[in-house]
């Protein structure tokens, strides 16, 4: 076990305590947390930086605003619910349209039914802070549901697969694609399931990937290769993400990004505490990354600067960790 520690370590490999003490504690204030941690916050920091974001149909933030939700869904045909303050794609709900035969009811990104009353009820969890990272009271989101880029189409199971980008210090430091699985009901989160693919961030292109910590050649639903495949706008991508810290004031984010096939790149969520499975699926550590992003570092430069400089400076690394 010891000697399994020291070969990660000089690999550059990141582990949670020195993420957690070195760069979180050091570059994130709490008092910016808020920034991320509130889905309602984050979008309108977004959209006051002029980054593109799904449209927000409603916010339902009381017990009694949860009868006003058919009103709000009215003349829409598919929509995504989230809780405000949630995390890890819990209580996540994604409609894709309106059941032929049943008036009150929706078919979800699943296949099943749905009714109105269900949906009221989990709105109301939702307010009640079931899902909430605190526990506390929370308010429901409900916005635009994103139709993927049909890039993906091979290598995502019924959900929207997005894309997470490391900016250490305004810098792109690392990227990989989550593409939903079976295992993960449909969502693109590690934890549940879902595969992530590491991302050569010169050239936008998938490598392997990574399942349950594993890693693998193949989606696990559909058999299709996961290396190989160009993420449409990735310049975009990068520069939106080099924002974020603009945005947010955090020296070490997460910044999550889905593909529209229509609107094209769209800031989903940020995180003050981003998970470590990207080493995994880049089979390369993170502190080499960010030593070099302190070495050229510059705190004049631009958001585009800073991407470009991302992409000249981090090629992929076939090295295995």
């Amino acid at each position: 076990m010891i000697g399994a520690a020291a070969r990660l370590r000089s690999r550059g490999v990141l582990g949670l305590n020195e993420r957690n003490a070195e760069f979180i504690m050091r570059l994130n204030p709490r008092r910016f947390y808020p920034r991320v941690d509130d889905k309602v916050k984050t979008k309108q920091l977004s959209l006051d930086a002029g980054m593109a974001v799904p449209d927000l149909y409603g916010v339902i933030r009381n017990q009694g605003e949860v009868r006003e939700f058919a009103s709000i869904v009215e003349s829409r045909e598919s929509f995504v619910i989230k809780p405000a303050q949630g995390s890890g794609g819990d209580g996540i709900v994604v409609v894709t349209g309106r059941s032929k035969r049943r008036r009150d009811a929706f078919r979800a990104a699943s296949g099943l039914l749905v009714t109105t009353q269900e949906i009221e009820h989990h709105l109301s969890n939702i307010v009640g802070g079931q899902y909430s990272l605190s526990g506390n009271r929370d308010a429901a989101i409900i916005e635009y549901c994103v139709r993927f880029d049909p890039v993906f189409a091979d290598v995502s199971y019924q959900g929207v697969p997005d894309v997470r980008v490391i900016v250490y210090r305004g810098y792109p430091a690392m990227a990989m694609v989550r593409l939903p699985t079976r295992a993960s009901d449909g969502k693109a989160n590690l934890h549940q399931g879902a595969v992530g693919a590491g991302v050569d961030m010169r050239t936008g292109q998938t490598l392997t990937g990574v399942c349950q910590n594993l890693v693998v050649d193949e989606h696990p639903d559909t058999g299709a290769l996961i290396a190989g495949l160009g993420i449409p706008a990735w310049d975009v991508i990068l520069e939106s993400s080099a924002r974020g810290y603009e945005v947010t004031e955090l020296g070490y984010l997460g910044v999550d990004m889905v593909i529209d096939r229509d609107r094209g790149p769209l800031i989903l969520e940020m995180n003050a505490r981003p998970g470590l499975s990207i080493q995994i699926a880049n089979r390369t550590g993170l502190k080499t990354r960010l030593a070099a992003i302190d070495r050229m570092h510059d705190p004049g430069a631009t958001p585009e600067e800073r991407a470009r400089q991302a992409r000249e400076a981090f090629p992929s690394d076939p090295a295995e960790l």
